[in-house]
């Protein structure tokens, strides 16, 4: 193929080898620099979707584990075990990632909420309008919600 900016625009996978080979051998020149910097780019973002994704998941699950106490089951369980260990991994790994956490949780909070409505069949309003726990307790393991739900506790 030609150049390594064309590599990049016909065929992907094969530009991701060219390309790591190209850095290897030093040969700096032959790049297609803001094709490369787009994707360096794009793997921040993939990061920073991730966490959002694996908080949305979360915050789903502890609503429902929250307010439907007499439907609790092991998959919803294994659910928030697994986000809270992907999302814990995911911040060892990307330390930077974590100033994000306080936006994601408020701009996925409002979707989970209509999630849990929608999965659970209670009216929306039976779900904080904003999210009720910290974001210690959202990532803490050993933080299982108990809402006061009057006639259920």
């Amino acid at each position: 193929m030609g150049t390594n900016a064309e590599l990049y625009a016909q065929d992907f996978y094969t530009w991701t080898k060219t390309t790591a080979a190209l850095i290897r051998a030093g040969k700096w020149s032959a790049l297609d620099r803001e094709a490369l910097a787009e994707e360096i780019e794009s793997l921040g973002k993939s990061q920073h979707r991730e966490l959002g994704s694996r908080l949305d998941v979360l915050l789903l699950h502890l609503l429902k584990w929250g307010y439907q106490p007499l439907e609790r089951s092991g998959s919803w369980r294994s659910t928030i075990r697994t986000q809270r260990r992907e999302l814990r991994r995911l911040l060892q790994q990307n330390p930077g990632l974590r100033p994000l956490v306080p936006s994601a949780v408020a701009d996925g909070y409002p979707d989970a909420r209509l999630d849990a409505s929608d999965e659970t069949g209670l009216p929306l309003a039976t779900f904080p309008a904003t999210c009720p726990w910290t974001l210690e307790q959202v990532l803490d393991a050993d933080f299982w919600p108990e809402a006061d739900i009057p006639g259920t506790l």
